[in-house]
């Protein structure tokens, strides 16, 4: 996982890496929870490097989407595959975190965006 500041975008670029399982699920909570508790709540999760997640994996976009609502922040996700999106949308993520294809109109939503996206 890598974090990328975007300050003139008031965002960050957080790149998942290709795969996302149980064996990692408490590094890469940490890491992201840390990174949001430092102050970067405006997210986009670029899962273009992704290739397979796991319900674990999934836990981990939740508890980050959780964390950034408590600091009025938003996640949005970038760039899932054919079969990643699939398991967003059967897991209805897709109703709760906003997707983009275009990184640029991505962090731009995110910039000027006030509040986080309601469940519905």
């Amino acid at each position: 996982m890598k974090f990328e500041a975007k300050p003139n975008m008031r965002a960050s670029l957080v790149r998942l890496p290709e795969t996302m399982v149980m064996a990692q699920t408490p590094t890469y909570r940490a890491a992201i929870i840390d990174y949001i508790d430092r102050g970067n709540t405006r997210l986009a999760i670029d899962m273009s490097e992704l290739q397979y997640i796991d319900s674990s994996g999934l836990s981990i976009l939740i508890s980050a989407r959780n964390q950034v609502k408590k600091y009025c922040g938003e996640i949005v996700l970038l760039n899932p595959n054919p079969s990643v999106m699939a398991l967003l949308e059967l897991t209805r993520l897709h109703h709760i975190m906003d997707i983009y294809q275009d990184e640029s109109q991505a962090l731009i939503d995110l910039r000027f965006s006030k509040t986080t996206k309601q469940a519905s």
